[in-house]
């Protein structure tokens, strides 16, 4: 790992495929991010549990998940890679945060409304607290930086309150850092591919909304001939975008994964038809997806790898978290076991 002194935690949850939203808004930045910070990775198996979900399911989307992981770049060589369950400390901290945290700061949150939507009363209490968790999984490893998406942005100064207050109550004016977010770029922000305003996500129901880091070349191709357009030629110029989500959705996601600026995009395109650039975004799609399927394909089929691979990072992940969560607890006032 590095020497640098910078964490950075992040975390991903084991439901559904991941997808090119996934690789280029997040997964590609924590592969460059490797080089100059720590960098600890998780899959939050113990956030995947707040909705009703299948066991087995649950097991098969973890390994999933971490093989896409691997064959995405991330090395368990210079980052830690577990999954959130196998470390206990995430669970005892996110006990005692619970206890700091004020109701208020809760209600504020957004996501549980957009989660709960109108059976707020029958959502469960996980669902409800899971961003204290959340802050739990950052502070156990008093993480510096986390790379997040703008609408992630709240549940990060979420954990800068409960962090800040957890320093007042106890006297401890530095215990936990006050974490910064990483806000990504817009040209990392992939919208979905039936919708422009909408993010890339792989909950919605249209499989035709995203492109996954499995699917074959054939179905990238069939995906971006399809993916929604409006009816006017390409502007030259990005304020030519203003109004128009999907082009803007298009011409981002090809200068993504071609390195090109979104100008540079345009100025190729100024005037051409849409047919044009979904040839060329296909192409490219097909050059980056394909070959990370191919490898997730490879990893997954020697699960005893991925698991051994999960569990030297869940030892690794222990030795940082347990220190942290035992002298918050001395902290607090429990009375400390005798190891001896």
């Amino acid at each position: 790992m590095s020497a640098s002194g910078k964490m950075v935690f992040s975390g991903v949850q084991p439901t559904g495929s991941l997808h090119l939203g996934n690789y280029l808004g997040a997964l590609r930045e924590w592969v460059r991010m490797q080089n100059e910070f720590n960098c600890i990775y998780c899959v939050v198996d113990l956030h995947a549990i707040t909705q009703p979900h299948d066991p087995e399911e649950l097991r098969a989307a973890t390994r999933e998940i971490v093989a896409a992981f691997l064959a995405c770049g991330l090395d368990p060589r210079r980052s830690i890679l577990f999954s959130q369950s196998r470390v206990r400390s995430h669970a005892q901290l996110a006990w005692i945060l619970n206890c700091v945290a004020r109701i208020g700061w809760l209600n504020r949150m957004t996501q549980f409304k957009d989660k709960a939507g109108k059976n707020r009363e029958g959502a469960s209490v996980g669902l409800y607290a899971y961003p204290v968790l959340q802050a739990a999984d950052i502070l156990a490893y008093r993480a510096t930086h986390v790379p997040v998406g703008a609408d992630q942005k709240q549940h990060i100064e979420l954990a800068r309150d409960i962090a800040q207050k957890f320093n007042q109550d106890y006297g401890a004016p530095d215990f936990f850092p006050l974490p910064e977010p990483r806000i990504r770029g817009d040209t990392a922000r992939v919208m979905s591919l039936r919708d422009g305003r909408s993010k890339m996500s792989k909950s919605d129901p249209s499989d035709m909304s995203r492109i996954n880091l499995d699917d074959g070349p054939d179905t990238i191709a069939r995906k971006v001939r399809r993916a929604r357009t409006d009816s006017d030629p390409l502007p030259g110029d990005e304020p030519g975008l203003e109004g128009r989500p999907e082009a803007a959705n298009l011409a981002g996601l090809l200068a993504s994964l071609t390195g090109r600026s979104l100008g540079e995009v345009l100025q190729n395109y100024e005037g051409r038809n849409f047919s044009e650039l979904k040839a060329e975004l296909a192409e490219a799609a097909v050059s980056v997806v394909v070959p990370i399927g191919k490898e997730i394909r490879q990893i997954s089929s020697d699960p005893a790898t991925v698991d051994g691979i999960l569990a030297e990072g869940a030892e690794r992940a222990s030795e940082i978290a347990d220190t942290v969560v035992r002298e918050a607890e001395e902290l607090v006032g429990f009375l400390a076991l005798d190891r001896h």
